[in-house]
This record gives C-alpha cells, sequence and structure tokens, in this order.
C-alpha cells in the first residue's frame, strides 16, 4: 500500500527590511526635526523639575507643615532671629512676634514648670531654643485657668506656663524650631530657623496638644529626649 503523501508547509513569508529613506531630509524638515527634539528635551527638564518640587514639599519636616488652625486658635510662623545671650534679663529686644519666638535672650532660662506669675520674656526665649514650649495667658477665668493646668499636668515636659497680662483676653504658646548646633554660646554661622505662635480667643486643649506635638524639642539646643526637660530642670 502506497503512503500518503504528507502535505508540504504553508512557505514561510519572507521578512523584508524596512524601507530606508532613499531621499535625504530637506532643510525645512531637518528644522522641523530638530524643534521636535527640543520641545521633547524641554518637556522632559520641566518634568525633573516638577517632580523635584514634589519630593522637596513632601521632605520639608515640620516648618513644611499645615499650619493648626481651629475655630479658636491660629498658628503664624515667623522668620528666626539669630540667637545671642543677653547679659541682663532687662535688656530690651525688638522681637518679631508676639510673645517672641525667637532671638536674643537671656543667658539662663527658667526652670520647666507652671508658674503663678508673669516671667520676662527675654528669659523665655531661652527655654524656647532649648526646644521648650511656652504656653501663656491673659485675663482668663477659673474655668480656663483649671483647663491649663490640667493640660500642663497631663504632660508638663519641657513646658512653662506663666501669665501674660499684654495678652489681653488671649491665650497663645510659643515654639522655636531650628537646625540643632552643639556648642552653648556658639552661635556663628547658626541658622535661627523659624519662630511660632499660636495665638487663641479661647483655650482650645487639641490645637495646644497639636502645637506641642508638633515643635517641641525641636530648637537649637534641644535636649536628647523630652523627658531631660522635667518640671524643675
Amino acid at each position: 500500500m502506497a503512503k500518503k503523501a504528507k502535505t508540504p508547509p504553508p512557505p514561510r513569508r519572507p521578512v523584508q527590511a524596512p524601507k530606508q529613506r532613499s531621499e535625504p531630509r530637506t532643510p525645512r524638515e531637518r528644522r522641523t526635526y530638530i524643534y521636535l527634539l527640543l520641545v521633547a528635551g524641554a518637556g522632559l527638564v520641566i518634568l525633573a523639575v516638577l517632580l523635584g518640587l514634589v519630593v522637596l514639599a513632601g521632605g520639608g519636616g515640620d516648618s513644611g507643615s499645615a499650619a493648626i488652625n481651629s475655630s479658636a486658635c491660629t498658628e503664624k510662623a515667623y522668620p528666626g532671629l539669630a540667637p545671642k545671650h543677653l547679659a541682663s534679663p532687662d535688656e530690651k529686644v525688638k522681637y518679631n512676634s508676639f510673645p517672641p519666638s525667637s532671638g536674643p535672650h537671656y543667658q539662663q532660662p527658667a526652670p520647666w514648670g507652671i508658674y503663678t506669675d508673669p516671667v520676662q520674656q527675654t528669659i523665655l526665649v531661652h527655654n524656647l531654643e532649648h526646644g521648650g514650649i511656652i504656653l501663656q495667658y491673659g485675663k482668663v477665668d477659673a474655668d480656663t485657668l483649671d483647663e491649663i493646668q490640667a493640660f500642663y499636668q497631663d504632660d508638663p515636659y519641657g513646658l512653662v506656663v506663666a501669665p501674660y497680662p499684654k495678652l489681653g483676653n488671649k491665650i497663645a504658646l510659643t515654639a522655636w524650631n531650628e537646625p540643632k548646633y552643639e556648642q552653648e554660646g556658639d552661635f556663628k554661622n547658626v541658622n535661627p530657623g523659624q519662630g511660632y505662635v499660636l495665638t487663641c480667643t479661647s483655650f482650645d486643649k487639641d490645637a495646644a496638644a497639636a502645637f506641642r506635638d508638633k515643635h517641641r524639642n525641636k530648637a537649637g539646643e534641644r535636649y536628647p529626649s523630652v523627658k531631660d526637660m522635667a518640671p524643675g530642670a
């Protein structure tokens, strides 16, 4: 019996090489081609710049984060003033915020704690330089004072609480955030960072806690831990 012939496979379609341009580009075509390359390159540069800005905005730390605002409180940042030690707490200093949030200060800070009498601002600015939070209040009622004292007792580390009649009927928290520097009194080439003031028409515990947690222990002469800023220290 004769073997059945196999059907031969279909012939493969030959692969054609891409046709090359036989004629050179005209001057007009060359100019258009160059313009397209330039536009594409410029687009890549712009995209890289935009991505860089996004990265910087995302990694700016606390100074770049949103300000704390509530129905009672508003936070404002101020350019940091250069630190300088004063020989007397009575020296006159022109600060750029109210209450002061950075700048020259008396050489001895106040012990951390809660005070019944006002503390001089030149002294308190030194506490700010050590990473502390200052809470001062004007004319407030007894219930508000109880709330402020309870807030202090909740987490007293690195806090100074004191009356400040010049605030009128307002309450203010202050902080100073700046790059860390090691040597006490060595203020050469120091980046003064930024000062922060949270001004409140009434006491807002949540806003005050957010301000404390955002800015505490982030100043130039900060402590290794907030626990090192215990009351009385």
